[in-house]
């Protein structure tokens, strides 16, 4: 080597930083892949991605043939500059090539390439795996080697090397892998999306129609005050019951009436015969586990009951949906606005309104952990039935009484509250 000339030793130096650079990159490129975009890649068959994706199933062999290659062309090379620098400047050339060389291997063949490769690591991976597959081959017996000692060391230290972290995303990484493909997803579709990773947080308890508002046929009361109800009725789907809403008998579709109504009036005992039986739902199911009963028992509309047995509310394949898709209404009357604005930025809001309901669309942050209404969350803050327009702070709002009737708070002025 103290023979050849200095342009070849140059030339074959340039040449080992570009391999250093190359090994760098590949090791970065390679470790910064998106397994799960890898994963979509593979399955469309691109050559690239599969052999990437081939070499990661065993990263430790992988990490060894980039580090064995890294470490033979750094340390070729620190040996090469060190003759070219002697010959240059005698014994003071060994100072100056270490110096240099670590320079230059710092930014040419590491720094740039791990830099490239980490922003653009499909570009840099796929291309290396052509060259680092045949490598593989024909490094493997040092590779084991290495590898195996490697692992001993690793149990060792109570390490197991076949071990490692699962790659699976739970609900909230997953979550927040929606919401940073803002610029993929159109806004409404991530919406949905994030919705169903909601849907087993929420509880029919959450969704439901409250007890007092569920919209049934009472089979004891007299026949003109039963077709009033049919023809006034906004739902397709009524619960029948006798006296009490406890004691539902069935559900009634009414595109059957006319079986149970004719010229000569109507028929009871047709009419409980075409009902279905009633279908119940505990309390607090989650949402993504009752659509999946709906789903299983051919069912559209369930009456949520507790543990006693005592009906809390009804819950219906629609709210499902809407908690999914937003809200839609196949009602034949429109609902009245629950929020009224006011110009000091409060709000009335009626006592019936759902906690969940305000918070998406006022978008605030109300307590939905306990009562599932405003007027169950003021009342249960205050801890006794109100005589007069009191105030009271909930958390970061703060809530002022209106109007109190039929023992509840019909509406409430509620604002936030500054902090």
């Amino acid at each position: 080597m103290n023979e050849a000339p200095l342009g070849l030793l140059f030339g074959i130096l340039i040449g080992l930083i570009f391999l250093s650079a190359f090994f760098s990159g590949s090791e970065t490129g390679m470790m910064s892949l998106n397994r799960y975009r890898l994963k979509h890649l593979q399955k469309k068959k691109h050559r690239g991605a599969r052999r990437a994706g081939g070499m990661l199933e065993r990263p430790d062999r992988l990490i060894g043939l980039i580090l064995i290659g890294n470490n033979l062309v750094n340390i070729f090379a620190s040996a090469l500059a060190t003759v070219i620098a002697i010959r240059l400047y005698g014994d003071a050339g060994i100072a100056i090539a270490t110096l240099l060389l670590t320079f230059v291997i710092l930014i040419f063949a590491e720094v740039t390439p791990k830099t490239i490769a980490a922003l653009y690591p499909e570009k840099v991976a796929f291309p290396a795996s052509f060259i680092l597959k045949p490598l593989m081959f024909l490094l493997y017996p040092a590779v084991w080697l290495i590898n195996q000692i490697t692992h001993l060391l690793l149990r060792i230290l109570g390490v197991d090397p076949r071990k490692s972290d699962n790659v699976q995303l739970n609900s909230e990484e997953l979550r927040t892998v929606v919401d940073e493909a803002a610029s993929l997803i159109p806004k409404r579709h991530q919406g949905m999306l994030l919705n169903i990773l909601d849907l087993e947080k929420v509880t029919v308890n959450d969704i439901m129609i409250p007890r007092n508002e569920i919209f049934g046929i009472d089979l004891s009361d007299d026949e003109e005050s039963i077709l009033n109800c049919i023809q006034n009725s906004e739902h397709t789907r009524i619960p029948l019951y006798r006296d009490d809403i406890d004691k539902v008998m069935g559900i009634l579709h009414l595109r059957n009436v006319s079986r149970f109504v004719s010229s000569d009036g109507l028929n009871k005992s047709a009419m409980v015969k075409e009902a279905s039986e009633p279908y119940f739902v505990p309390e607090n199911t989650s949402l993504h586990i009752q659509l999946m009963n709906f789903q299983k028992e051919k069912r559209r509309i369930g009456i949520v009951v507790d543990e006693y047995g005592v009906v809390l509310g009804a819950v219906t394949l629609e709210d499902i949906l809407e908690e999914i898709v937003g809200e839609f209404t196949s009602n034949l009357a429109e609902t009245e606005d629950e929020f009224v604005a006011l110009e000091d930025g409060a709000y009335i809001i009626n006592g019936t309104a759902n906690i969940r309901d305000i918070n998406k669309a006022l978008v605030w942050d109300m307590p939905t952990d306990g009562p599932k209404t405003l007027n169950g969350l003021i009342m249960e803050h205050l801890e006794a039935f109100p005589d007069a327009r009191v105030g009271i702070k909930i958390s970061n709002y703060y809530a002022e009484i209106i109007d109190i009737g039929d023992n509840m708070i019909v509406s409430a002025k509620v604002s936030m509250h500054p902090s």
